[in-house]
C-alpha cells in the first residue's frame, strides 16, 4: 500500500472519528432534539459502540461475521452489537445535525 493511500485512509478515519466525537459531545452536553427514548438509548450505547468499533478495527475482522454453522445465540451475540452501534451512529449524527441546523437557523 502506498504512503499516499495510507495518508488518505488516515485522514478519512480522523474526519469520521472527529465527527462522531462531536456528535457525542452534543449528545451528552446539550438537550436532545430527537425523542427522549432515542437520546437515552444513544447515551447508553455510545461509549460501548466506540470500544466495539475500536476492537473491530484493531483486529481487522469482519464487522458482521455470520456463518451457517452458528447457533442462534452466537448469531445474536454477533448481531446485537452491530445493530446497536449502527442505531447509535444514526441517532447521534442525526441529533448533531439537527442541533447544528437549529442553532444556525435561530442565529
Amino acid at each position: 500500500m502506498s504512503s499516499k493511500s495510507k495518508r488518505l485512509i488516515l485522514i478519512q478515519r480522523v474526519l469520521i472519528w472527529t465527527l462522531y466525537f462531536f456528535s457525542g459531545i452534543i449528545l451528552y452536553s446539550k438537550k436532545g432534539i430527537l425523542p427522549y427514548t432515542f437520546i437515552t438509548f444513544s447515551r447508553i450505547i455510545y461509549p460501548l459502540s466506540i470500544f466495539w468499533l475500536q476492537i473491530r478495527l484493531k483486529k481487522r475482522t469482519k464487522f458482521l461475521h455470520i456463518d451457517s454453522k452458528m447457533t442462534t445465540s452466537q448469531l445474536w451475540f454477533n448481531l446485537l452489537p452491530v445493530i446497536a452501534s449502527l442505531l447509535t451512529v444514526i441517532f447521534s449524527l442525526t441529533n448533531a445535525f439537527l442541533y447544528v441546523l437549529g442553532t444556525s437557523i435561530n442565529s
